[in-house]
């Protein structure tokens, strides 16, 4: 009796495990739909990107998480469906990435640069956001990006606001 309970827990560990093993491979097949934006900078200039969208749950999990590289002119732009304080951090992320935080305008409310590939630590928006774009690390430094600057995009100017009925 003994065995034959050893041998059932024994069994459902293994297909406990398999499972779970499984879903990090899962989640590498999604596929982000696409968009275009521009920050504008004070200064006048624009930039432009290609980015992936994460607006659902599972994309938002899953992000930039174990890719290996990234165009020099392409992000990933993040929409939470509500402005709240957001924490991030880069958990099997290879990249270095710059994080742009945004308010529900687009405007650039924090900046968190050069975040650390594979580090478990927190990154703090440090306010309530609506966005978060990561990038390349160092591109806000390339292109005088700062805080104040804005982030347009039809995902921002299609979403309704909190506000709204």
């Amino acid at each position: 009796m003994l065995f034959a309970l050893r041998r059932c827990f024994e069994s459902a560990f293994l297909a406990l495990f398999l499972l779970l093993a499984c879903v990090p491979v899962q989640a590498q097949d999604l596929t982000f739909p696409r968009d275009r934006l521009t920050i504008e900078t004070a200064d006048g200039k624009e930039h432009g990107f290609e980015v992936e969208l994460a607006v659902d749950a599972d994309h938002r999990q899953q992000g930039l998480m174990n890719r290996r590289q990234m165009a020099p002119d392409h992000g990933m732009f993040f929409d939470f469906g509500q402005t709240r304080r957001v924490m991030m951090w880069m958990k099997n992320t290879y990249l270095p990435l710059d994080m742009l935080f945004l308010g529900e305008d687009g405007g650039i409310l924090t900046i968190r640069e050069n975040a650390v590939p594979l580090s478990e630590a927190i990154i703090d928006s440090g306010e309530p956001v609506a966005y978060v774009l990561e990038l390349n690390a160092g591109t806000v430094k390339r292109l005088g990006i700062a805080t104040g600057d804005v982030v347009k995009t039809p995902q921002i100017d299609n979403r309704p606001t909190e506000a709204s009925p």
